[in-house]
């Protein structure tokens, strides 16, 4: 009798909607397979995302717009072929729904826009999962973009849940749409009266012995004005992981700290510091000069490149643009620069010491040539684009001008003398460019014509290299901002 009771309760009509006449049991089948539907649509999406769609290569963002299309359209599909194999007839649906729609579309405006927000990022796919970016003073990685909202994890471990339309009716920085290289910016201020070159240098020095910074674009240092406080100066350094740019930009930091103490260079603020302490007990002592070290003891680049034979008709101008193109670094004795078989980097011009070429076998090594004090060698690892067929040593304590590859170019194609004198010294060093000869010859650089006539071969293959990359002056470059394209050789 209970089941009787059951049965009449779950099968008598509750009211008709059109040729369908609604019962409970009818109203529980329908809810339990659109449950069926929204799950296997969700699981559907899930497949696609993370199996179907990674076997045609896709990035991550494509396949996660890809899978949640197909399974919003798939839903609503099922959703449709549901209630009409239930037997209920849309045509009955739709006064329903005029009326309810015009109620409900004033309370849900903001669910809408966010819908149709979210349907804007997955078809657009200007923003991606896996994105870093900069959103509302908010910095960190999409994790998921779904219909309604945007998951963004940040650096903290906490996950941000925003609304699609706060998001495409706001301005959003994507730091890795094109790519993941960035610029990394250190301001740092110093007091009147420190010399600007020595300040350039220590900023130049902390940027390429950082691993992380880009040798193209090189990184550049600007006297960004001339304050009551002191002067400023900004640092530009490039990196191809700007996710990482608060731990760059703490090493800097800590490399710029120490070449300013070490040089007697002080930070802006320092010296009134010391004369509001000592006020009231009298006149204030001089500052403590930093502790003497084996850097401290060397001149400025300033003072030093213009006595070296190629820049001793170098004006103040040049001498400025020169130490602003690179940076000094000592090498210890026994100290591998590069080894054989790597890619070439920068530029290097010996101040002291000296530095020899082993060119290793399975067997033997041996010393093919020595680079001595006022020589150079990287040229044509860059202009060329080979590795180095020799591992560069230091056998004593050098001193080397580093010049990286942006800085390089830019310089070659500012000042033709330059130039020139590169070339005319790469003719002279037949011992080096022979040793370049295999690996130039498999690459179509050089032909046994070539031989007898290095220093054309040398000036043609440097005015096309010149001219396949036209190099921006240092100015231009800076004011652009932006990573320059390196030209196919």
């Amino acid at each position: 009798m209970i089941l009787d009771r059951l049965q009449r309760l779950f099968t008598a009509p509750l009211f008709p909607l059109g040729r369908q006449s609604l019962s409970l049991l009818w109203i529980l089948q329908v809810l339990a397979l659109l449950v069926v539907v929204s799950l296997a649509a969700r699981w559907l999406r899930r497949l696609l995302a993370q199996r179907v769609l990674r076997w045609f290569g896709l990035p991550e963002g494509r396949r996660e717009a890809i899978a949640t299309l197909l399974s919003m359209v798939l839903a609503a599909l099922g959703y449709v072929v549901v209630v009409q194999g239930m037997g209920l007839d849309f045509g009955a649906l739709a006064v329903l729904f005029g009326a309810v729609g015009v109620g409900v579309g004033f309370g849900l405006q903001e669910l809408t826009r966010n819908l149709s927000s979210g349907l804007t990022l997955l078809m657009e796919g200007k923003l991606k999962v896996g994105d870093l970016i900069e959103f509302d003073n908010t910095i960190g990685t999409i994790r998921e973009i779904s219909i309604r909202s945007t998951v963004i994890r940040t650096f903290q471990g906490s996950e941000i849940v925003v609304p699609n339309s706060s998001i495409t009716n706001g301005p959003v920085k994507n730091l890795s749409y094109v790519s993941s290289d960035g610029r990394v910016d250190v301001m740092v201020i110093v007091a009147h009266g420190s010399d600007p070159l020595a300040v350039t240098e220590v900023l130049l020095e902390a940027a390429l012995d950082e691993p992380a910074v880009l040798a193209d674009p090189p990184p550049k240092v600007l006297l960004h004005g001339l304050e009551e406080r002191g002067l400023v100066f900004e640092l530009w350094a490039w990196t191809s992981a700007i996710h990482t740019r608060m731990a760059l930009r703490s090493s800097l930091n800590y490399a710029i700290e120490e070449g300013l103490r070490l040089r007697g260079i002080e930070l802006a603020g320092a010296r009134q510091q010391v004369q509001l302490l000592d006020s009231r007990t009298g006149p204030a002592a001089p500052a403590p000069t930093p502790a003497s070290g084996p850097r401290q003891e060397r001149c400025c680049l300033q003072d030093e490149l213009p006595d070296h034979p190629w820049f001793r008709t170098m004006d103040r101008r040049r001498a400025r643009e020169l130490v602003g193109s690179g940076a000094r670094r000592t090498i210890p004795a026994g100290r591998v620069l590069i080894n054989q078989g790597e890619e070439g980097k920068a530029f290097h011009l010996v101040l002291s010491g000296h530095v020899e070429a082993i060119h290793a076998t399975e067997r033997v090594s041996h010393r093919l040539f020595t680079f001595s004090a006022g020589e150079f060698f990287g040229e044509l690892p860059l202009l060329m684009q080979v590795p180095y067929p020799t591992t560069m040593i230091a056998p004593v304590d050098t001193t080397l001008f580093v010049i990286p590859s942006g800085s390089f170019r830019a310089l070659l194609a500012s000042h033709p003398e330059f130039a020139d004198l590169v070339a005319r010294e790469v003719a002279r060093r037949s011992d080096v460019l022979r040793s370049y000869q295999d690996c130039l010859r498999q690459r179509g650089l050089l032909d046994d014509a070539d031989i007898g006539h290095p220093l054309q071969w040398f000036r043609e293959r440097l005015r096309r290299v010149l001219a396949g990359r036209p190099a921006p002056a240092p100015e231009e470059m800076v004011e652009a901002g932006v990573p320059s394209e390196t030209a196919p050789l």
